[in-house]
């Protein structure tokens, strides 16, 4: 898996929702460079509409929080806090108990059903490159 240099007291923002058309390149970006798989659902953001015809965009993102309540519900700690926020998944001691995804504020832990692991954030910025309305982007932590 690949992962970008990018500093760790850096985390991905939602900068300009009201630029998003829903094209997922943020979403392949994250499944084919991080997961190597092309499933949309292997990907760690998530982008929908809020619904109806007039529906605006939503984007799902670690929020990367300094304490997270993800970390606390892990009974195998296969989660532990990255410096500057978010987290680090330690894919093997997972056990697929999906604990931290009811505890994450931003909903953004979700599931993969064929490797019965989590799929979250590494806070890579791979799907900052990829977007091409400059939706998201990795800001400093303060």
């Amino acid at each position: 898996m690949k992962e970008k240099n990018h500093n760790n007291s850096k985390v991905l923002k939602v900068i300009n929702i009201g630029q998003c058309i829903g094209c997922y390149s943020c979403m392949l970006a994250c499944s084919t460079q991080v997961y190597n798989n092309f499933s949309l659902q292997k990907s760690a953001i998530r982008v929908k509409t809020s619904g109806g015809y007039q529906g605006r965009m939503v984007i799902n993102i670690c929020r990367g929080c300094m304490a997270g309540a993800c970390i606390a519900s892990c009974p195998s700690n296969a989660l532990e806090a990255r410096a500057g926020g978010g987290v680090i998944l330690h894919r093997e001691a997972c056990i697929g108990c999906k604990k931290c995804i009811s505890a994450c504020i931003g909903r953004a832990i979700t599931f993969d059903k064929e490797e019965k692991k989590v799929i979250l954030c590494r806070q890579c910025g791979i799907c900052v490159d990829s977007c091409p309305h400059h939706v998201i982007d990795m800001e400093e932590v303060q």
